[in-house]
């Protein structure tokens, strides 16, 4: 009999560490990739906020901001400040806010091993240091209600497409948490199994652990694990909860009803095998799609204003006299404005060659707030225009969504280009106070790139299918 139940024990000890094996890496592989997706979300939402908050002179740039070195996740102070301080403090908080969320985004690394619980709990702390899915002006957290506050004021005589910026960005910054918190809510239960499970793979194989007299009683099996504990993992926190949970697996009156239990958990969602048996909606992949450029209203609006800025500290260069008098004129006399060209270089990649081209300045700003507003639009589930192109053909939509990156491409070529105009263009004591587009570039290449990812899965879906229906295979 104790053989029998020797040979159990090993079977159920190598399907639990096989299952959290297999866990582990759909975490790895699918989950965390997606907690990560939906920091980069917050953050350009947040970078809009921050940004607007400081072109409005709300809050004040943090001096030290550039000085600061960000090695680990620290949410910003929550403490209260009087009015008169709220500009600074909030200027300095919103900037740590910023930096650690930029660190997040590219340094950080989102894996099961290094997201034990106490990384878990300051992730979640960050997540709470401003409550974006409960965002009001009566918040009990100083912060949120410090900044609900700013913004709502802020929105009052703003323009439609800046109300529309603000709330848009309020609104994914509330998903994108919501998102994470869900995930990191299951992996801190998942995280108890992982320890459970790596105890079993070190402690329990390792040559001080007598697995004969732990198979003998639950009060040996814990003295077996205690004693090798040390020798397998060092310095390594022990939890007696965790132990007595596997001590119940092995020895529990109800053990296998437990083990099957713990198994039936640990299965991985939407295996591969289930993924086979259902069709892939391509149309779905095509939406997902059309609702990345939903991300990008910020940036092009943001874009916008520093071009606008940048344009008129190069008009005050020749702000003559005449030049007021010629202006006052055909604002009263109700004349448009004399056109504004600039030329700028536009560099291919592929070939390297530069040609240079003239932009109408009015014409591509105006360019920019339609497309702002397009976007807005098409980004948003049961908004008229989303709701309009859903309902049409994939084919149609692929159309939609080429023309879009089409469009997008020539509009970063146009944003590089007078990125370096801007740059040497003024009079060298007026360099200084030119605005970089570089920021602005980088985020919407990013959103570019990802919408050309979902488009680029979409056609090999298509093609696949097609190539197995030339086969003669069906339901593959």
């Amino acid at each position: 009999m104790s053989i029998i139940w020797n040979m159990s024990e090993n079977n159920f000890s190598e399907q639990l560490i096989a299952a959290i094996d297999k866990k582990t890496d759909w975490y790895n592989s699918r989950e965390l990739p997606n907690v990560l997706e939906q920091y980069r979300l917050m953050h350009t939402c947040e970078k809009t906020l921050y940004e607007f908050l400081l072109k409005k002179s709300l809050i004040t740039p943090d001096p030290y901001k550039n000085d600061k070195k960000i090695s680990d996740i620290v949410p910003p102070e929550n403490v209260p400040f009087t009015e008169n301080e709220r500009p600074m403090i909030m200027g300095m908080r919103m900037s740590d806010y910023d930096s650690t969320l930029d660190f997040l985004c590219n340094y950080y690394k989102f894996s099961v091993s290094n997201l034990h619980v106490s990384n878990i709990r300051k992730l979640l702390d960050l997540n709470n240091a401003i409550q974006w899915n409960s965002f009001s002006v009566n918040s009990t957290n100083i912060n949120t209600r410090t900044l609900a506050t700013m913004l709502f004021n802020a929105k009052q005589g703003a323009d439609a497409l800046t109300v529309n910026m603000i709330n848009d960005s309020l609104s994914k910054a509330g998903k994108a948490v919501t998102a994470i918190n869900k995930i990191l809510k299951q992996l801190t239960d998942f995280q108890r199994e992982f320890y459970k499970g790596n105890l079993r793979k070190t402690v329990m194989a390792h040559p001080s652990y007598d697995a004969k007299k732990a198979s003998e009683s639950p009060e040996e099996e814990k003295v077996q694990i205690k004693k090798a504990f040390q020798a397998a993992l060092g310095k390594a926190p022990f939890y007696n909860e965790l132990v007595d949970e596997i001590v119940s697996e092995d020895h529990s009156p109800d053990k296998i009803n437990i083990q099957k239990a713990l198994l039936k958990k640990l299965e991985v969602e939407n295996s591969q095998s289930q993924d086979k048996e259902e069709k892939i909606d391509t149309k779905a992949i095509l939406l997902v799609a059309l609702r990345v450029f939903g991300a990008m209203p910020g940036q092009i609006i943001q874009a916008k204003e520093k071009i606008v800025e940048n344009h008129e500290i190069l008009e005050s260069e020749h702000n003559t006299f005449w030049e007021k008098l010629k202006k006052a004129l055909r604002k009263a006399f109700n004349i448009e404005e004399k056109p504004v060209f600039y030329q700028i270089s536009i560099s291919d990649q592929t070939t390297d060659a530069v040609r240079h081209e003239k932009v109408d300045y009015m014409k591509f700003i105006r360019e920019l707030e339609a497309r702002a507003r397009k976007y807005a639009s098409a980004g948003i589930r049961k908004a008229p225009l989303y709701e309009k192109i859903s309902q049409q053909s994939e084919e149609k939509i692929l159309e939609y969504v080429n023309q879009q990156i089409l469009e997008c491409n020539k509009m970063l070529k146009y944003l590089n280009g007078l990125d370096e105009f801007f740059k040497n263009a003024p009079l060298p004591q007026n360099r200084q106070k030119i605005k970089g587009l570089k920021m602005e570039i980088t985020a919407l290449k990013n959103s570019i790139v990802k919408a050309n990812q979902h488009r680029s899965e979409y056609s090999a879906y298509v093609e696949e299918e097609a190539q197995l229906k030339k086969l003669g295979i069906k339901n593959a």
